[in-house]
């Protein structure tokens, strides 16, 4: 039987009833309807869904209590990469970022540049893509090109809308922002947590973070989260206006929240004056920051500003100081990294720093301890660097009471006994030893992580079993394990085991920079490790590498090419990958060979194509060897333009960049 036109109508009618009590209430805090009235038109909505399941709507408000529970995650590559933001810690860093900012625009210093300043929230950043005004995809950053898809959790959090609030919406758009929970908020939940005698969260950015990866999103629609949005991904149909203070305003008319602390600022000055007033105001703010976000206003300038490795130069964190609290060193002890670093850790009396326990503090190294004058029984100012590491900051020497013990570093390694050495120009101590299980423990730790070869599962303490118990004596060994051998460990079962040895066979076929950052060459970051794939594509040229070559690639310094070279001249680091490479075989990237001129070749992208994305057209141009610029210059060989191309074309036609179709770039692709 087919249902009522006047049923359908009602239905839409309550949808934007309840959305519009939902924006006042979640997004504008004024609500308009007592909760008893909104919880008639709720039910009211729910029965006619019940009666009429083939009506229901993927933007009905229902969906907000969760949906059913997920195996894993599903991964999703972001339109256009999720970028970091570089910080500024002082005064005097935040003016070198502004006199950097002039340099690269090539303005005059004098002049003042129009910034946007606005909080920096401290919770998880989220990627929302609306199609035709409607919410189709939501994604965690990830490692800033593919993230999480949390599409069902997302859609728990009231003040996120369905639909944007317009007649006239983009065709598609990527609208960044943050999820975060309130203080209050927060509090209670942890309140909720202990009672029910489940684990509490350490802040309100974990809480947030654990919230929205609930695999279950029934469990995340009980979690208020909230959010703020602020940036822009990829888009077709949609031509930004000139400036973020205009985009953020558009943003607040579609219905989305973006907070009440921003400031249009004329020149750096304005910005320090907004970045006081809001340290002024942070601890009565109802949820966490750790700075101010200043970006160039103009969208325009911000393209000209350009990108340096995975950070824009156009803006910046200004962080504040991190908070600090007393306490008690009440022992020092010394770990073992992976390259052999030993480092100092003080053992404190539990005390909460910015809303985390904090049980243990770096060091740093003995020069460090010795500058400070850090001695055992000794109380002292501790806080958490960028609001994350927990160190030392001072001693407070008054409150010494004569029994307070003085701290060395050893001359031998702690684990295994082998002499340390500093070597030249270094103040951090090393053990020289091959057979540390310390530094093995550290580099297989390393080898496993996210970033690295991704074998979920293998955490810390598992790590530690299997090199105790001899079963891991170098990285290949973990190829090796068998059922077994885990099953006489403690704490693994037939289904854990198995699930384990699952993760590590998905691991046998690492992409190169994976594999290349999990081999823990020193100064070699996830970021050197995806540049030496782009420019060497295969680990034989990395291995045969000389400096000169190194040297030439941009981004590879004297110490860092010195540093690889070192590993792979080493005859334990080249036995070590030989075995590696018996066990695993790595995907190199594809590199097609049938045209010389993408060697080297610059392509920016604009407007909308007509059959391919922008992601598939970088994936096109990265498999043939060339490299997709942000911005348009003179160094640019190619613009690829499509339908609404804006600004880039403009710069593109001025410069006498050469511009090419979707058709041309085909014709070039074959």
């Amino acid at each position: 039987m087919t249902p009522p036109k006047s049923v359908l109508q009602e239905m839409k009618d309550l949808i934007a009833q309840i959305e519009l009590h939902n924006h006042h209430y979640y997004v504008l805090d004024e609500p308009t309807i007592e909760d008893a009235e909104y919880d008639q038109l709720f039910r009211k909505l729910q029965k006619l869904e019940e009666k009429y399941p083939e009506l229901v709507s993927p933007q009905s408000p229902t969906h907000r209590v969760g949906g059913k529970a997920l195996d894993q995650f599903q991964k999703v590559k972001h339109g256009v990469p999720m970028l970091s933001l570089a910080n500024a810690l002082t005064e005097e860093e935040w003016f070198a970022f502004d006199e950097r900012v002039h340099r690269v625009l090539d303005v005059d210093a004098q002049k003042k540049l129009e910034y946007f300043a606005e909080l920096k929230f401290d919770g998880l950043s989220i990627n929302l893509t609306y199609e035709h005004g409607a919410l189709t995809h939501a994604a965690t950053r990830g490692d800033g090109e593919w993230g999480e898809d949390v599409t069902q959790n997302i859609k728990t959090v009231r003040s996120i809308p369905f639909t944007l609030k317009t007649k006239n919406p983009p065709a598609r758009i990527e609208i960044r922002g943050e999820v975060i929970l309130f203080i209050e908020d927060f509090e209670r939940l942890n309140r909720e947590q202990q009672n029910r005698g489940e684990k509490t969260f350490a802040n309100p950015r974990n809480a947030a973070a654990g919230s929205l990866r609930q695999l279950d999103s029934k469990i995340t629609a009980t979690r208020p989260l909230k959010a703020f949005f602020y940036g822009l991904g990829d888009s077709s149909g949609f031509t930004p206006p000139p400036k973020i203070s205009d985009y953020e305003a558009l943003l607040q008319e579609w219905g989305l929240p973006v907070g009440n602390w921003h400031k249009v600022c004329s020149g750096a000055q304005e910005v320090l004056q907004f970045y006081k007033e809001i340290e002024s105001l942070r601890d009565t703010l109802p949820f966490e920051i750790d700075g101010v976000v200043a970006k160039l206003n103009a969208f325009r300038e911000q393209e000209q500003a350009g990108f340096i490795a995975r950070a824009p130069r156009s803006m910046i964190a200004f962080k504040y100081p991190p908070k600090k609290s007393v306490t008690l060193v009440e022992d020092i002890q010394v770990q073992v990294g992976r390259t052999g670093a030993l480092t100092p850790v003080a053992i404190v009396t539990p005390v909460s720093v910015s809303g985390v326990m904090v049980k243990r503090a770096t060091l740093h190294n003995q020069d460090e301890i010795d500058r400070k004058d850090i001695r055992i029984g000794d109380h002292v100012v501790i806080q958490r660097a960028g609001d994350v590491i927990p160190e030392v900051v001072e001693v407070l020497k008054e409150k010494r009471r004569g029994d307070e013990r003085k701290f060395t570093l050893p001359d031998r390694c702690p684990v295994c006994n082998s002499k340390t050495m500093k070597e030249p120009g270094e103040a951090v101590l090393r053990c020289m030893g091959r057979n540390c299980t310390a530094k093995l423990k550290e580099r297989i730790k390393h080898f496993v992580m996210k970033d690295a070869l991704n074998i979920e599962g293998l955490g810390d303490k598992i790590v530690d079993q299997l090199v105790d118990e001899g079963l891991a004596k170098s990285l290949a060994d973990l190829f090796d394990l068998e059922k077994s051998d885990l099953l006489a460990l403690e704490g693994f079962a037939d289904k854990s085991a198995h699930k384990l040895l699952n993760a590590i066979d998905h691991a046998r076929n690492p992409e190169l920079h994976r594999f290349i950052y999990g081999l823990g060459i020193r100064h070699v970051g996830e970021a050197t490790a995806k540049l030496l794939t782009q420019k060497l594509h295969s680990l034989s040229h990395l291995r045969n590498a000389s400096h000169e070559q190194l040297t030439e690639l941009e981004g590879i310094g004297d110490e860092m090419a010195k540093s690889i070279l070192e590993f792979f001249q080493d005859h334990v680091h080249q036995e070590e990958v030989d075995a590696l490479l018996e066990k695993i075989k790595i995907i190199n990237p594809t590199v097609k060979k049938g045209s010389s001129e993408w060697s080297g070749k610059t392509f920016v992208l604009t407007g909308t194509l007509p059959t391919l994305s922008r992601s598939e057209a970088t994936q096109l141009i990265e498999d043939r060897g060339g490299k997709v610029s942000s911005s348009v210059s003179k160094k640019t060989d190619y613009v690829l333009a499509g339908a609404e191309a804006g600004s880039k074309l403009e710069k593109a036609l001025s410069l006498g960049v050469k511009v090419i179709s979707e058709d041309e770039f085909r014709i070039l692709c074959k």
